[in-house]
């Protein structure tokens, strides 16, 4: 089925990791915008959006904001004051202890220190490469005074939200679910962005669904809509003048954006079954080889990305240090620098695992618990992401599979 390792076929155009794919209604509702001079911060598309990603999802209510990360930010805001009681003006997290994800994108935790709070990382678990809820458990036993929890759903995979709920539940604390690579995916019959108390997706260029940036804040609560809504444009009360009594952001998606992405958004579901091909075509083609395609959990996955972790046995020497790294080639054995590296040379993207909070020098400093030995930097350093662009042909895949069977000639 595949190239000969020692010919492979050269591809004609770039792969990517995962770019943007359009169809004919992004186009139509921009241009809707554009025909109507709605470009600004309120139009129809953002209603329209709003509405259609509350109801998949399964939630009474969507904002639609700038980025995932400013989604990300306002749950933070809300949660710091929940749990606080304190005053609206000033950082809603000063001085708290946050349980946080740790092999995720800084956005996850980012937000978490614009509010004054302080991370505590969680350890990773083998199983769905999501926090650990036995790592959770222990860090509630050693840090018992945290109210809350910020997790995130790893290359759209769900964590295990039945555990985690109940550890959360049980020592009264707050969780806000970061689901910015998880827009489609599901535990049972709820959608991933419906579970705990505060919810962000991602509508970021490389996403499953695109505005070619922009984000949602999702909720059950009118409340707390409102006061997103109100904050995301610089808070401004309803007076005839300037008027603020809160601080506020410019974290509102135009109407243009919100076009790209009411279009998009129509195809999620042809977007997931293909990137699924994808996932389960490198599953079959990897066969025979001393690796493993991330794993999908109990839950169902959007298969954003497919990534690849190389048994421990089979890895050749890798040193890395904060900015670069050094291979030693081996026969019959191969590491993530070797594999990106030739999938570059071919003209294919692919890109390392996300490096682990705790490892990462801005945060270095801070609490990281664990129950089985570093997960998250065993991951990182064994794992890597395959290029899962859904527009990649079946030929293009079969190439990319040559190339990683050749790293381990």
């Amino acid at each position: 089925m595949f190239q000969n390792s020692t010919d492979i076929k050269e591809l004609e155009n770039k792969v990517w990791l995962s770019s943007p794919t359009m169809h004919k209604e992004e186009m139509m509702f921009v241009e809707e915008a554009f025909r109507t001079n709605w470009v600004s911060t309120v139009g129809e598309n953002i209603d329209r959006l709003e509405a259609m990603v509350a109801e998949y999802v399964g939630v009474k209510y969507a904002v639609a904001l700038s980025s995932g990360t400013a989604a990300l930010h306002l749950c933070m805001k809300l949660a710091g004051e929940r749990i606080n009681r304190g005053a609206k003006l000033g950082r809603a997290l000063e001085g708290q202890h946050v349980f946080c994800s740790d092999m995720t994108f800084a956005a996850t935790v980012n937000p978490v220190v614009y509010e004054g709070g302080m991370p505590i990382f969680i350890d990773t678990e083998y199983d769905t490469w999501n926090m650990s809820p036995q790592a959770l458990q222990r860090a509630f036993e050693l840090f018992p005074d945290v109210r809350l929890v910020v997790l995130s759903h790893l290359y759209g995979v769900p964590a295990r939200m039945k555990e985690i709920l109940e550890i959360c539940e049980e020592h009264h604390a707050l969780l806000v679910e970061d689901a910015a690579e998880a827009l489609g995916a599901s535990v049972g019959s709820q959608k991933c962005g419906s579970f705990g108390a505060y919810h962000a997706v991602s509508l970021n260029g490389n996403k499953i669904v695109t505005g070619s940036s922009g984000g949602l804040f999702l909720t059950d609560s009118w409340q707390d809509a409102q006061c997103v809504r109100k904050w995301s444009t610089q808070a401004r009360e309803e007076a005839p003048w300037y008027q603020h009594r809160e601080l506020g952001y410019n974290y509102r998606m135009s109407n243009v954006i919100a076009g790209i992405a009411r279009g998009n958004f129509l195809h999620i579901e042809e977007h997931i079954e293909r990137k699924r091909q994808i996932y389960e075509r490198y599953q079959e083609g990897l066969e025979g080889l001393p690796v493993k395609v991330n794993p999908i959990g109990d839950g169902s996955s959007n298969y954003w990305l497919s990534c690849l972790l190389i048994e421990k046995a089979a890895m050749c020497k890798q040193v890395r240090s904060e900015k670069e790294v050094l291979y030693l080639a081996e026969h019959g054995k191969s590491c993530p620098t070797e594999i990106l590296k030739a999938l570059m040379e071919h003209n294919v993207e692919g890109r390392p695992i996300w490096k682990p909070m705790h490892g990462q020098e801005i945060y270095k400093n801070c609490p990281f618990v664990s129950v089985e030995g570093d997960v998250s930097a065993d991951i990182f350093a064994r794992g890597l992401c395959l290029p899962s662009d859904n527009k990649m042909t079946k030929e293009e895949q079969d190439i990319i599979l040559s190339i990683v069977r050749h790293c381990f000639d």
